[in-house]
């Protein structure tokens, strides 16, 4: 299995990334988890525009699903060879209104729908999607967010997003023995703390050592938090290998 960072800014995109977006992949399936600010551009760099094969979206903010707006542009009006059939796209309730308000004047109030097969998550479900099973968890956000664990059934690899959360023990849960946690950690310890909301460095640390992962990868840090400060937080409590998401790495699971 094989994650690639297409985006992991947090907030709105640096100069160095998009916002949160990340492709896995595994026997020729691709599975892309999130599409924030910026990430459509990044994604053309590593497979082809047209070769996803399911979306997963976290939640509805913007730095997580706004590209979706116009990846339905690149699929409605797909110019060679004509609209794109639908895709499986998994996230809350409310998802298709959420994405065609934001793109506005759509040929219809179902446009989307006829080149995205939107398909509505909630806490506890798994489906299955190509070689991956994903199982869902509804975790600690301002509005309906969900973790969403990966595993490659064949091999047993698994891979945990934590999507944007707050401490939350059925992330903890869900993450239990993965070989890969990809964790947010958006706020600096010591600084700010606004209960569910985000995790910082440290919190990140504290719940891979609770859900015992092999290995941390720490993501969405907005531009204004120094990154290093999260790592070395996270790297305080956790004694495993603890890296920072950077757009373009990739990390074989």
């Amino acid at each position: 299995m094989k994650l690639t960072v297409l985006g992991c800014s947090g907030s709105f995109p640096s100069t160095e990334s998009a916002c949160s977006s990340y492709l896995v992949e595994a026997d020729g399936f691709q599975l892309l988890l999130d599409l924030g600010n910026g990430a459509l551009g990044e994604l053309q760099r590593h497979t082809g525009l047209y070769d996803l094969d399911a979306i997963a979206l976290s939640h509805l903010h913007t730095d997580h699903c706004v590209d979706m707006c116009a990846y339905f542009v690149a699929r409605y009006y797909r110019l060679d060879g004509g609209r794109c059939s639908p895709m499986p796209v998994y996230g809350p309730q409310g998802t298709e209104h959420r994405l065609t308000t934001a793109y506005g004047d759509t040929p219809s109030d179902s446009s989307m729908s006829e080149v995205f097969d939107f398909r509505t998550v909630a806490s506890g479900d798994v489906f299955d999607a190509g070689p991956f099973r994903v199982t869902a968890a509804l975790v600690d956000h301002p509005v309906e967010a969900y973790a969403y664990r990966v595993e490659h059934r064949a091999t047993g690899r698994t891979l945990t997003y934590s999507g944007d959360t707050g401490p939350s023990e059925a992330l903890d849960e869900l993450a239990s023995g993965s070989h890969l946690f990809l964790c947010e950690a958006s706020f600096t310890d010591g600084n700010e703390h606004i209960p569910g909301l985000h995790l910082n460095g440290r919190e990140a640390g504290e719940a891979a050592v609770r859900a015992s992962v092999e290995r941390l990868l720490l993501t969405h840090i907005p531009p204004w938090t120094d990154p290093q400060i999260n790592a070395r937080d996270a790297k305080a409590v956790f004694r495993g290998p603890v890296e920072i998401a950077r757009a373009g790495a990739v990390h074989e699971v």
